[in-house]
């Protein structure tokens, strides 16, 4: 069993990049890590990563070492999965990342229903609005709007509509702009909203005659998350370009006024995203499976 727990550690350890980093991800001492990965390069009898100061790097026999036992222990996973709870019964940890409005008005409605269905899987849901290092951080999967990276496996779960939207009482006080040039025109406030890893603004976008339109403006106030980003506007800071799910209610309450509905961009695609290696695992599978129908049900109010 210390041989498989070396093996573990050092399949993390390797996809980290660091001794401390590896023992955060396993919530393990980092005394604990460096013994452990001693321990099997004195029982394999080869170097499998070379230390300085500053960094730690993969041998050539390391870098073989960690792709045959990766594949392995993802399928010694998955075994040990089917034999605790079977395929209809999956038990273990499932670690879910996504973002904040996802996450508080999407998933967690809907989860003790999923928690109902599969008693035996705890799941850990991890909120940013950052692009997450599955891999390098041990999550299992995640919600994006992206679906760029060649070494996931990406799957399309949801369509989600955009909605412009602001307050009654900043529409009083500037006026309501009838088409999106009234927004530069008429010198509108924006809540704009910046990326968590680019610190670039995004623009607000539109469609007119089939096209889409950009609208680059100088924010009155930007953030980079998405809860804040329905807060600003709710506190009556200007326009703001959601997702419609996070002010859907707002509007219908008469908190906020829904702008320019003709002129929305073409539906936000959202992917479910996981390593390659993770594809048979039965607690992702059932997840998977779960939040493909329960995403877009939730965000249509079903």
């Amino acid at each position: 069993m210390d041989r498989l727990l070396a093996m573990r550690v050092f399949g993390r350890l390797v996809e980290t990049g660091g001794f401390g980093r590896a023992a955060d991800a396993l919530r393990m001492p980092k005394s604990t890590v460096t013994k452990l990965i001693q321990g099997l390069e004195a029982e394999l009898g080869v170097r499998l990563l070379e230390r300085t100061t500053r960094r730690v790097t993969v041998t050539a026999e390391g870098d073989a070492y960690y792709e045959r036992t990766r594949h392995w222990l993802a399928e010694l996973d998955d075994f040990e999965t089917t034999l605790a709870g079977g395929r209809s019964n999956p038990v273990g940890s499932l670690r879910v990342d996504t973002g904040g409005s996802v996450a508080a008005a999407l998933i967690l409605p809907r989860l003790a229903e999923f928690r109902a269905r599969y008693p035996g899987i705890r799941v850990q849901l991890g909120v940013t609005d950052r692009t997450v290092d599955l891999i390098g951080e041990g999550i299992d999967c995640a919600i994006r709007s992206t679906a760029d990276d060649p070494n996931l496996v990406t799957r399309q779960i949801a369509e989600l509509p955009w909605m412009l939207s602001a307050t009654p009482a900043y529409l009083a006080r500037r006026g309501t702009p009838a088409v999106p040039a009234d927004i530069l025109r008429e010198g509108h406030d924006v809540i704009g909203y910046f990326s968590a890893r680019s610190g670039r603004t995004q623009p607000l976008r539109f469609r007119e005659d089939a096209r889409e339109t950009l609208i680059e403006v100088k924010a009155a106030v930007e953030v980079n998350e998405s809860n804040a980003h329905t807060a600003a506007v709710m506190a009556g800071l200007g326009l703001a370009q959601t997702l419609a799910f996070t002010t859907n209610e707002h509007v219908a309450r008469g908190r906020l006024v829904s702008l320019l509905p003709a002129y929305q961009p073409a539906p936000l695609p959202v992917y479910l995203v996981y390593p390659p290696e993770r594809r048979h695992n039965a607690r992702l599978r059932t997840f998977v499976d779960w939040i493909a129908k329960a995403l877009p049900a939730q965000a249509a109010g079903l």
